[in-house]
């Protein structure tokens, strides 16, 4: 086994070992509540010892909440990473629609799931605020780059929001529209964000 193919191998062991962990929490949480669930009964439902999850979450709080420490980044060089012909605007809907098409397709009853325990746990609420303004902050940072333009500048402060609203617009339709794809609806919505939203005009 070559040590690109073994380091494959690892990655994706270590990804399903995060998503085991992230969705016996969610279940246990779900059927317990937060405050009857221990970092001991998340590890068994995963089988997985305890040492084991703490290489991966630091807190059940975060196993069920699930964030990924490479996202911010990952999202950053996607960004940057598209076409130099593309708008801004373009460059954030080919980056964001690829972030979520690596999501598994099966995993929709787990993401509603989540969403539901959220709802009942204020704390947990909070978190995922949170955690969605730490991503925001990349993907502004991300627009800031390619465009030329300071970080907090109105532009890439404007798309970078309007792009997570347009997450938030498609999540919320896709936990009651089972026949739409999560996608599908977040293309949708970026779409016409798009179409309102072109390059900045160059300063001199």
């Amino acid at each position: 086994m070559t040590t690109q193919a073994a380091e494959g191998l690892r990655d994706r062991k270590k990804r399903q070992t995060r998503r085991a962990l992230g969705h016996a929490a969610v279940r246990l949480v779900a059927e317990r509540g937060l405050d009857h669930v221990t970092v001991e009964d998340i590890s068994a439902a995963a089988d997985v010892s305890p040492r084991t999850f703490f290489n991966y979450f630091a807190s059940k709080e975060d196993a069920v909440l699930g964030p990924d420490p490479d996202a911010g980044p990952r999202m950053r060089a996607r960004v940057l990473s598209q076409p130099a012909r593309l708008s801004a605007a373009a460059a954030v809907r080919e980056a964001l629609l690829a972030e979520v098409a690596a999501e598994p397709a099966d995993d929709r009853e787990h993401w509603l799931l989540r969403m539901r325990v959220v709802q009942q746990h204020p704390v947990l609420l909070a978190r995922v605020f949170s955690g969605g303004e730490a991503l925001e902050r990349d993907l502004v940072e991300a627009i800031a780059e390619r465009v030329g333009l300071p970080a907090d500048d109105t532009y890439p402060l404007l798309l970078g929001a309007a792009a997570g609203a347009a997450f938030r617009v498609a999540v919320t339709r896709w936990s009651s529209t089972a026949a739409a794809s999560l996608h599908d609806l977040f293309a949708e919505a970026l779409d016409l964000i798009a179409a309102g939203l072109a390059d900045p005009p160059r300063k001199p």
